[in-house]
């Protein structure tokens, strides 16, 4: 079976899922000359043992699984058929989602070691759960200044759903501002977020990682078997351990802390499934801490009201006035 780079269909398969040009060379090197009609479900489990014992990890074999099955799906989706055999393509377990996210003073201390074009692009991904591609895309047409909010269209969400995005404090100063710097600098620029020569902003990942680097979010590079690599200096070389995407981790897990109901979360973040959110939905040891608290709050409440030491006078309610025509 042929499996050329250039001829893998990536269309169905998420950005974050494709495959690492590693994950490909392996799946070519075991399926190279065996007919569709021979990959069976057995054959599959031999190709993931053989990539268990090389060390890879169940999160990369399933990469590379993904684009597999899409490929069988497109081959039985042409007319006539390539395929009439699709086997079952096992999906392993991964014990190790990525659970990123930024205290607010590490998204301050990230902001001030970026570029000057890229600060109010963090500060955007920072107060909003808008997607890199959603940010780095979004043009004027889309926003309303006066109003303070930002419509997408199905054709800018990666779900092919409408969102709106309300704009307050920080994020609208931040929207005004390129406006005006747009206005005086760039007038025939559509992008709201653009580079020092006005042109959109396409890779970030160069002043990402000697950003991340300079303010401590990083961590050294190891190799294959957990060894430390080491530039020519003999120095531990460093990567940056924050994602872009780590911002929309830590968007909704701010809006959630705020108060929101979970509901109306997932519809401000376009999350379709509880499964996706609860995964955006990041809990760590403060939060379980504070919830303790509240917990031991609440059974001291209990005991003291039992215990006829909270029994005084309930405060009245305010009367809630109806405006006219309402009733």
């Amino acid at each position: 079976m042929k499996i050329p780079r250039q001829d893998i269909p990536f269309s169905g398969i998420p950005a974050p899922l494709i495959p690492p040009h590693e994950e490909l060379k392996h799946l070519k090197e075991f399926f190279v000359g065996v007919r569709a009609i021979d990959i069976s479900t057995d054959r599959i489990r031999v190709y993931i043992l053989e990539r268990q014992e090389e060390g890879a990890e169940n999160g990369t074999i399933n990469r590379g699984l993904a684009a597999l099955k899409r490929m069988f799906s497109l081959a039985r989706q042409m007319t006539p058929p390539k395929v009439t055999h699709v086997p079952y393509i096992p999906h392993l377990q991964e014990n190790n989602p990525r659970q990123g996210y930024f205290e607010h003073e590490e998204y301050l201390a990230l902001r001030k070691a970026l570029p000057a074009y890229l600060k109010p692009v963090v500060s955007m991904a920072y107060h909003t759960e808008m997607r890199k591609e959603e940010i780095l895309g979004l043009e004027w047409d889309r926003v309303e200044l006066l109003e303070g909010k930002i419509t997408l269209k199905a054709g800018d969400t990666k779900n092919s759903e409408p969102r709106i995005v309300f704009m307050e404090g920080e994020l609208q100063e931040v929207i005004h501002f390129q406006r005006v710097l747009r206005d005086s600098k760039f007038p025939n620029c559509p992008w709201v977020f653009f580079g020092e020569t006005g042109e959109r902003i396409k890779d970030l990942r160069g002043a990402w990682e000697s950003a991340c680097i300079l303010v401590g979010l990083c961590e050294p590079l190891t190799d294959k078997e957990g060894n430390s690599v080491k530039d020519k200096k003999g120095n531990p070389v460093l990567v940056a351990n924050r994602l872009f995407h780590d911002f929309r981790r830590t968007a909704v897990r701010n809006i959630v802390r705020a108060g929101i109901p979970e509901r109306v979360v997932m519809a401000i973040s376009g999350h379709k499934t509880r499964s996706v959110f609860d995964r955006y939905n990041i809990v760590n040891e403060d939060d379980l801490k504070k919830a303790s608290q509240r917990i031991k709050d609440y059974h001291l409440e209990m005991a003291n009201f039992k215990n006829g030491h909270n029994l005084g006078i309930i405060a009245p309610q305010p009367t809630l006035e109806i405006p006219q025509g309402m009733n």
